[in-house]
Order: structure tokens, then sequence, then C-alpha cells
């Protein structure tokens, strides 16, 4: 049983990480700001802007594997959404994402195939697969995509899984929900951004909504589930 002392720091340590999420969710408004501006300028003064998507299968565009449907998946929905908010810019969204990759792999070929693209914005979006490697070393290797990107100087943010059939969404305790908990924790810890999309499907499940209809398989998102995404992704901008 947790003694007094020790239920206190507990509750501390859970009030600090709900005081920094808050934070960050309420700073998230701002941080791409120097981003909107470049988007927000007209020829011959703006510049390409580059938003790279990294992950897996889902930024991937996987639906039904084998089918991939790039253009109703996030990444491409999120062009879709900068471009008609700003229709002077010139946006490149470049996804070097793999299907059934998880962020160890992704980590080894950051620099060469990630970086090399010049990020303006970077997405990480690897935990449906790293539930195969634990949360240590899923730890390890998003620290340093994290820390060499911020050494580029490109603003990156990070996302917690879409969601897995074959997990209860509602429950506190499955993979899924730990490494999302990590993502959080990590967003915060080195004050970049997050898109919260397992909390997103969780709340629309917890109102009654059968996830199941915002899947094309166990693991990947329809048309549907992309759109909840691309929702969060574009109130970034």
């Amino acid at each position: 049983m947790m003694n007094v002392s020790g239920k206190w720091i507990f509750i501390f340590s859970l009030l600090l990480f709900q005081t920094g999420l808050l934070a960050q969710q309420t700073a998230c408004s701002g941080y791409l700001d120097p981003v909107k501006a470049e988007l927000n300028k007209k020829w011959p003064h703006n510049k390409t802007i580059n938003i790279v998507f990294h992950g897996h299968s889902v930024p991937s565009g996987y639906f039904a594997t084998p089918q991939v449907n790039t253009l109703k998946a996030y990444p491409h929905l999120t062009l879709c959404a900068v471009k008609e908010k700003y229709p002077n810019a010139v946006v490149n969204v470049i996804t070097t994402s793999i299907g059934g990759e998880q962020s160890e792999q992704g980590a080894l070929r950051f620099e060469n195939e990630v970086l090399c693209h010049r990020p303006d914005v970077l997405y990480i979006d690897y935990a449906l697969n790293d539930r195969g490697i634990g949360i240590l070393r899923s730890e390890t290797a998003w620290r340093k995509m994290i820390e060499a990107a911020l050494k580029y100087g490109c603003k990156i943010i990070l996302m917690t899984p879409t969601p897995d059939l074959t997990e209860d969404i509602k429950n506190d305790h499955t993979p899924l929900q730990q490494h999302s908990e990590m993502i959080r924790r990590l967003a915060v810890e080195y004050n970049v951004g997050l898109v919260d999309s397992y909390k997103a499907f969780r709340d629309l499940a917890n109102k009654g909504e059968n996830i199941k209809m915002y899947m094309s398989q166990s693991n990947h998102p329809n048309e549907k589930g992309h759109e909840v995404v691309a929702q969060l992704l574009g109130s970034w901008y």
C-alpha cells in the first residue's frame, strides 16, 4: 500500500504532468506561427514549405492491406486543408513512412531519408507498430528523432496512435494507451507539438460511437478515420 508521503508525491507528479500537458495544448496555437507567417507570404516573397510525415502504414495510406489510398489518407487531406487556407502558398507534403516499420527502424534512416527533405514541419506517427518493441526501446528511438529534428531546426508535432480494434480503447492499461502517455510526456518535455489522435478516437468511443465505423481493418483507419486525424492536424494551421 502506498504511504501518505508517497501518495502526495504521486498526486503532485500527476498534477505537474497534467499542467504541463495543458500548457502544451494551450500554447499550440502559437507554435506554428513562424510557419504560418511563411504560408501567408505571396510571390515573389514566399518560399516552398515542406511538411513531412514520418511513420508506419497509417500515414503511408494503407487502408485494407494491400490497398494504399494516398489521396484519402491524412497527409494528403492535410495538404488540401492547408492549401484551402493559404491559396498563395507553395506547399509540399512528403511521406517518408513505410508500412510495417517501427520507430527504431525509422530512427536509423532519419538523417538520410527524412531531414534530407528539409522539413519545415515534421510529424512522427509510430506507436501502433512500436508495441512490438516496447516502451523503453520506443522512447529511445523517439528521443533520437526528436533531438535530431530539433538540432536541424524544424517544428515537430508528435502523434499518438490511431486505434487498433484488438485493444479496448476505453481501457487505461492497454499498450496503445501506454504508448500514448509516453508520446504526450515527450511532447511536454521537449516543448513540441502534439496531435492526440488516440484521445480523439477514445472520446468518440466514450460518447457511444462504434470505432469500427472509422476503421478499414483492425489496425488501419478508413477514410472517415483519416478525416478525424486530419481535422486535428488542420487545427494547427
